[in-house]
C-alpha cells in the first residue's frame, strides 16, 4: 500500500480515458472513479469480495457500480482505502481537428475563448507564458499529444517565456529566412565554382557542374522537408514521456500545431535551422568532393527557403491555383489529420511513401495522434 510519504511525492498526472482501458490485468489493474485514475494492482489480492469483482471492471469507471447497493454498496472507509492508490486524473478529450475537414478560400479560424478553453481541458493557459506550464506539467504523454493536435488561436503572438528580452528570441518574421539563407546559399554556390575553376576547369564546366549538383540538392531537400516533418517533428510514438520531452517537442514543433496561425512562430528560427542543417552539411562534405557538396547544399538552402516562405503564405496569403491547392493540402494536416500530409511544398512523397489523405478507406478509424 503506498504510504503518505509517497503519495506526497508522486505527481497527480492527467490521463487520457483511452490510456486507462489498457490498464486491464491482474499485474496492472486501473480503474477510474469519479474522473480519478487508480492503479489498484497491489489491492487486488487485499480486496474483501475477491480480486475477480475488480478484475470485472479493469479499466473502466467504477463510479456507479461502487454506489449500487444490489452489487455491493461501499463505506467511507472503502472509498479511503481507494484514495490511497490514486494515481492522477482524466483529461477531457476535446476534438477540434475534424475528419471531414474541407478547405475553403473563405475559410477562417476563430480565435479560442482562452478561458473556456482552460475551463474545459486544463491543458495549457493560453493567457500565461506558455514553456514553464508544458515544464511544469502533470499530464501524460497521451493528453499532451491529444492537445498539443487540437489548434488554438490567438488574436496576438503566443509568449513562450514571459520576458520581452526572451520572447524576442522566439519570433521570427518570414522576410528573415530569405534575407539570410539566400546571400550563405549564393555564397556556397560560388564556393562551388571557384573551388572547381582553380583546380582547372574552365568557367562553362564549373557552371554546368555546380548547377547540376544544385538540381540535386533541390530534390534532395524535398526528401529532407518530409523526412524531417514525418519522423522528426512529429516523433510522438517514440517521444519518452516526461516533461523535459515534452517541452522540446512543444518548441520544435508542438507549438505550431497547437496555434498554427501564429505568424511569428511559423517560419523556423535561424538559430534552429543553422542546428539542424549542420550534420547534414558535414554529410554531404563526407561523401563528396567539396565542390560537389557546396552545389548540393546550395541548392538544397535555396529549396529550404522556398519552403519556409511558402509554409508561411500557406497559412496567411491569398495564392495562386497550384499552391492553392497546397495550402488545402497543409490545412488538412493541421485541421482535418496531423499523422498525414507531411509535405508542405509537395505532396510527392506523401504519395510515395502512402501518407497521402486519401490512403485511409474512409470507413477506416483515424490513426490517432496520442499514443500512449
Amino acid at each position: 500500500m503506498a504510504t503518505a510519504a509517497d503519495r506526497a511525492t508522486k505527481r497527480t498526472r492527467i490521463y487520457l480515458r483511452s490510456e486507462v482501458d489498457k490498464h486491464n490485468t491482474a499485474k496492472d489493474c486501473w480503474v477510474v472513479h469519479n474522473n480519478r485514475v487508480y492503479d489498484v494492482s497491489q489491492f487486488l489480492e487485499d480486496h474483501p469480495g475477491g480480486d475477480d469483482l475488480i478484475l470485472n471492471w479493469a479499466g473502466k469507471d467504477i463510479t456507479e457500480v461502487m454506489q449500487d447497493p444490489i452489487e455491493h454498496s461501499h463505506s467511507d472507509s472503502a472509498y479511503q482505502v481507494l484514495d490511497e492508490y490514486q494515481i492522477g486524473r482524466l483529461g477531457q478529450e476535446e476534438c477540434i481537428t475534424n475528419p471531414d475537414f474541407e478547405f475553403t478560400d473563405d475559410w477562417h479560424p476563430d480565435d479560442t475563448d482562452n478561458v473556456k478553453d482552460w475551463e474545459r481541458n486544463q491543458f495549457l493557459d493560453l493567457n500565461r507564458p506558455l514553456i514553464m506550464q508544458v515544464w511544469n506539467s502533470d499530464f501524460s504523454k497521451a493528453f499532451y499529444l491529444q492537445q498539443v493536435h487540437q489548434p488554438r488561436h490567438l488574436p496576438r503572438p503566443a509568449r513562450l517565456f514571459g520576458p520581452w528580452y526572451l520572447e524576442i528570441f522566439t519570433m521570427t518574421s518570414w522576410y528573415v529566412v530569405p534575407l539570410i539563407w539566400l546571400p550563405v546559399a549564393g555564397y556556397i554556390l560560388r564556393q562551388s565554382i571557384v573551388q572547381q575553376t582553380a583546380a582547372g576547369l574552365s568557367m562553362s564546366t564549373a557552371l554546368s557542374r555546380s548547377g547540376a549538383c544544385f538540381l540535386v540538392g533541390n530534390v534532395i531537400w524535398t526528401f529532407l522537408e518530409y523526412t524531417m516533418h514525418r519522423f522528426l517533428f512529429h516523433i510522438d510514438e517514440h517521444l519518452p514521456d516526461r516533461p523535459f520531452f515534452l517541452m522540446l517537442h512543444f518548441l520544435l514543433h508542438g507549438i505550431h500545431h497547437y496555434i498554427p496561425m501564429d505568424r511569428l512562430r511559423l517560419v523556423m528560427p535561424p538559430l534552429l535551422f543553422f542546428a539542424l542543417q549542420t550534420p547534414f552539411t558535414k554529410l554531404a562534405h563526407k561523401l563528396f568532393p567539396a565542390w560537389m557538396a557546396n552545389g548540393i547544399i546550395s541548392g538544397a538552402f535555396v529549396f529550404y527557403v522556398a519552403y519556409d516562405v511558402m509554409h508561411y503564405a500557406l497559412h496567411h496569403t491569398k495564392l495562386p491555383e497550384y499552391v492553392r491547392k497546397q495550402k488545402s493540402w497543409h490545412m488538412e494536416h493541421h485541421y482535418k489529420e496531423p499523422e498525414l500530409g507531411f509535405g508542405v511544398t509537395s505532396p510527392f512523397w506523401d504519395r510515395v511513401f502512402g501518407t497521402t489523405f486519401v490512403s485511409r478507406p474512409k470507413d477506416a478509424p483515424p490513426k490517432l495522434s496520442a499514443k500512449a
